[in-house]
């Protein structure tokens, strides 16, 4: 599943792409922004994403484009 998430004062975006579900994603959220901490993402190639969650501007759950080759239009 494909993870966009806004961070304040910052021209770009961050996408990740996690194996985790829509609902364990929101949940970690949550949980983050609940304790004012961390929130930690791994992605499908293992690696990690810190993002502090005073930083947030926006998560955008999505579907990740699977097996997309080439260029969109």
């Amino acid at each position: 599943m494909e993870v966009k998430i806004g961070i304040q004062n910052a021209a770009r975006e961050l996408t990740i792409d996690v194996e985790e579900s829509a609902a364990d994603v929101q949940k970690l959220v949550a949980d983050a922004v609940a304790n004012d901490g961390v929130l930690t993402l791994r992605d499908s190639k293992g690696r990690q994403l810190l993002v502090p969650v005073t930083k947030l501007a926006y998560v955008e759950l999505g579907h990740g484009t699977v097996g997309q080759v080439g260029f969109r239009s």
